[in-house]
């Protein structure tokens, strides 16, 4: 199989590939990689030849000999890369910016707020209690979704950019799910709350969920 995903079960980022894979109809080898386990798959050197920075996702293409890390790159890579299936970007050059632009707020403003490594540190560098450290994660999602929620209210339709299953919708659908893990009622967000419900009942986001993964705990 030419595709092989790195990813954890409930990563954040590792999700957004999975739905993008199953949009785009490929097929792909997964591969589990423990993030609390033994102090963190991730640190162990056979990974952190893949992908130094020591996160997941990681995705190898063996037709193209290539290695990729970061989640939003993997994604315009299968998108341009392979045809078939869903196109997750327009190719109105206005359109496109817009999808990444609410792509990214999700992926670079508030995802990485909560994020394992970080949380982690919270308690080891700073000696932040684990309530802090949920309160803390909670605040950024909530002020990210603040600002996402006003967006949506113009650009929009069943999903994040009108009618169409979009890059941002990749992203979007993970971040909620991680907002529940931290306590967050989605119906004081309305647009948030209708495009992921839409979302969830589509096949490649129902693949894609984090308790239908291999790793996922029984």
């Amino acid at each position: 199989m030419a595709l092989k995903l790195y990813g954890y079960w409930r990563s954040t980022a590792s999700y957004r590939v999975r739905i993008a894979l199953n949009l785009k109809q490929l097929e792909y080898e997964y591969v589990p990689v423990h993030l609390v386990k033994d102090g963190g798959e991730q640190h162990q050197v056979n990974y952190t030849r893949l992908n130094p920075s020591a996160l997941v996702p990681t995705l190898i293409d063996e037709n193209e000999d290539i290695v990729l890390n970061q989640s939003l790159s993997i994604i315009e890579y299968l998108d341009e890369r392979y045809p078939q299936g869903c196109m997750l970007l327009p190719e109105d050059p206005v359109e496109r910016a817009r999808v990444r632009a609410l792509a990214q707020d999700i992926a670079c403003d508030i995802q990485p707020l909560g994020n394992l490594r970080i949380m982690q540190a919270l308690e080891a560098e700073f000696g932040i209690a684990k309530p802090k450290q949920l309160e803390w994660a909670a605040l950024w999602i909530r002020t990210g979704f603040d600002a996402l929620e006003k967006r949506l209210v113009n650009q929009s339709g069943k999903y994040c950019f009108d009618f169409t299953v979009s890059l941002a919708d990749t992203c979007l659908v993970p971040q909620a799910y991680n907002a529940k893990r931290f306590g967050i009622d989605l119906s004081q967000y309305p647009q948030i709350n209708k495009i992921v419900n839409n979302c969830e009942q589509l096949p490649a986001f129902i693949a894609a969920r984090p308790e239908n993964q291999s790793d996922a705990p029984a």
